[in-house]
C-alpha cells in the first residue's frame, strides 16, 4: 500500500529547526511543512515590513533554510512554508539567493499570492461586502482606516497547483495552519474537492502535525515526567495511506513521546466545535475518530468525516490600537507578595493623585497570579520572591512613555526589598486585530501562483 511520509517542521515563528533537521537526515521523508504564522505574528511581521518594505516574511527562514537545503538536494523532499508572511514574494528572493549562495541548481521556487486583500477592502465595500465582526457583528468603519493588513485564510489548492507546475519549494502568506500538510496528500493521491472524509483524514493530520512537537511529548498535560530526552525532541512524522488513514510517529533516534494520550490533547487544541471544525477545504467532524497504538512510539488515526467546505474565507486585520506602557520591580521574602500589593496600591494612588488618564491598567503578581489570574490561591507557604508587573494602555506614546518613571523612587520610598527594576521600559505599540468573514470567490479568482528555477 502506498503511504506519504510527511514531517513537521517549524510550529511557529522562532521554533527549532534542528528537529525538523533530524526528521530529514533519518525519517525519509517526501514532504517537510512549516507552519510559521499566527494571528500575533503577521502583526509583527507588518512592523518590520513597515520599516523596510523588503521584508514581512519570518526572518529566521534566512536560518532554517540554510539548514534543510542540502539534505532537500540530496534526499529529494519538498518544503512546503508559509514563511512568506505578509510578504511571500520577498521571502521567495531570499530563499533564491540562499540557494545560489550554496550553489545548489535545479531546484524549482513556487510562490502562492492572493491572500494580502489590504488593497482591495474598499472594493469589497462597494460590492456590499459587510466585513463586520465575525464574533459580535460590529461594524468596521471606525477602524478601516487604521487597517495595516489584511489576510485571507487560504486553503490547500494554490498549494496543490504550485506542486502540479513542478515546485520543489513553495512558499505562501496566510494559509489555514493544516493546509500545508494537506496539499502533498491531494497532489499525491489525487484526491477530488468533493472526497469529504479524505479530505477530512487529511485536514485531521494537518492539525495533529501543525505545533510540530506538541503532538510528541512538549507541552504535554499529562505525565510529561515520562516524556524522555526532552531535550532533543523530536518533530511528528505522518505515514498517510491514499484512503487518508495514518499513523502519527517520529524519527528514530530522537527524544519525546507519541502515544493516544499525546495525539488526543492535540486533536483538541483550538477546536472550539469537534463536530464542526471550519476550513476553506473541508468542515472537519472528528467525533468518531479512533486512536489505536499501533507499537512503541507510533499512534494509528482513522474515522474523520469531511462535510462540504463554507462559502466564505476568514480574514485576519490588524490596526495601530495605542500603546502600552509597562514596569516591573521584585520583592524578596518575607512577605513579598504583601509588599507587591501595596506597591501596586502606592502606583495607583499617584496615578490618581496626578491625574494621569489612562485606558486600563493591569497589575500582575509573577509567581501567584501572572498565569492563573483570579483563579489563582493563596499559597500555603510564604513565598520566597513576587514580582509586580504593571501595564497601561493608551492611546498617546508619550503617557504610555511616562508611566515606567514612577516605579524607581520605589526603591527608597516604598516596601522593603525592591529589586530587580530593569531600566525604564520603552512604550510599545499595540495592534488590534479584527476577523471577519468574505465571499471565497472573491479571493481565490486573485490567488496566483508563479514560479522561478534555479540553474
Amino acid at each position: 500500500m502506498r503511504t506519504i511520509r510527511i514531517g513537521a517542521a517549524q510550529g511557529f515563528y522562532g521554533d527549532s529547526i534542528m528537529p525538523a533537521v533530524a526528521s530529514v537526515q533519518r525519517g525519509n521523508l517526501d514532504y517537510l511543512c512549516f507552519d510559521c504564522l499566527a494571528e500575533l505574528t503577521l502583526a509583527i511581521l507588518q512592523k518590520d515590513r513597515k520599516k523596510d518594505p523588503s521584508k514581512g516574511y519570518t526572518r529566521d527562514i534566512a536560518s532554517s533554510m540554510p539548514a534543510l537545503l542540502p539534505y532537500k538536494k540530496e534526499k529529494g523532499f519538498k518544503i512546503l512554508t508559509n514563511a512568506g508572511g505578509t510578504n511571500p514574494l520577498g521571502a521567495q528572493q531570499e530563499v533564491l539567493r540562499m540557494i545560489q549562495e550554496l550553489g545548489i541548481t535545479g531546484l524549482r521556487v513556487a510562490v502562492v499570492t492572493g491572500d494580502d486583500i489590504l488593497p482591495r477592502l474598499s472594493e469589497f465595500r462597494e460590492k456590499g461586502i459587510s466585513l463586520s465582526h465575525m464574533e459580535d457583528g460590529r461594524s468596521i468603519d471606525d477602524i478601516l482606516p487604521r487597517i495595516s493588513f489584511a489576510n485571507a485564510y487560504l486553503g490547500a489548492w494554490p498549494i496543490v497547483e504550485a506542486l502540479r507546475q513542478g515546485a520543489d519549494i513553495v512558499i505562501t502568506g496566510r494559509t489555514t495552519d493544516s493546509a500545508q500538510f494537506l496539499a502533498p496528500l491531494i497532489y499525491e493521491f489525487g484526491w477530488k474537492k468533493d472526497e469529504w472524509d479524505a479530505l477530512a483524514q487529511g485536514i485531521l493530520m494537518g492539525h495533529l502535525m501543525e505545533c510540530s512537537g506538541q503532538v510528541t511529548g512538549g507541552n504535554f498535560s499529562g505525565d510529561w515526567q515520562a516524556v524522555e530526552e526532552m531535550d532533543r525532541l523530536g518533530f511528528p512524522i505522518a505515514e498517510v495511506e491514499e484512503s487518508g488513514n495514518f499513523v502519527i510517529t517520529k524519527a528514530e533516534g530522537t527524544g519525546g513521546l507519541v502515544s493516544i494520550e499525546t495525539v488526543k490533547e492535540q486533536m483538541l487544541y483550538e477546536i472550539h466545535n469537534p463536530a464542526a471544525y471550519m476550513t476553506p477545504d473541508v468542515v472537519l467532524d472528528m467525533t468518531q475518530v479512533v486512536l489505536e497504538e499501533s507499537g512503541k512510539h507510533r499512534v494509528r488515526v482513522r474515522g474523520a468525516k469531511g462535510k462540504p467546505s463554507p462559502d466564505t474565507l476568514k480574514v485576519v486585520m490588524g490596526y495601530p490600537n495605542g500603546y502600552v506602557g509597562q514596569a516591573m520591580v521584585g520583592y524578596s521574602w518575607p512577605n513579598a507578595l504583601e509588599k507587591a500589593k501595596a506597591a501596586d496600591r502606592i502606583v495607583r494612588k499617584q496615578l490618581e493623585r496626578l491625574g494621569w488618564q489612562y485606558e486600563e491598567v493591569q497589575t500582575e503578581f509573577l509567581g501567584y497570579n501572572s498565569l492563573h489570574g483570579p483563579l489563582s490561591t493563596l499559597p500555603e507557604e510564604n513565598l520566597n520572591e513576587v514580582y509586580l508587573r504593571m501595564a497601561v494602555r493608551t492611546p498617546q506614546k508619550e503617557a504610555a512613555a511616562k508611566f515606567p518613571r514612577l516605579f524607581p523612587p520605589l526603591a527608597l520610598s516604598g516596601p522593603p526589598t525592591m529589586s530587580g527594576i530593569g531600566g525604564m521600559a520603552a512604550p510599545r505599540e499595540l495592534f488590534g486585530m479584527w476577523t471577519c468573514l468574505v465571499p471565497r470567490e472573491v479571493v481565490e479568482s486573485r490567488v496566483e501562483v508563479s514560479l522561478v528555477e534555479v540553474g
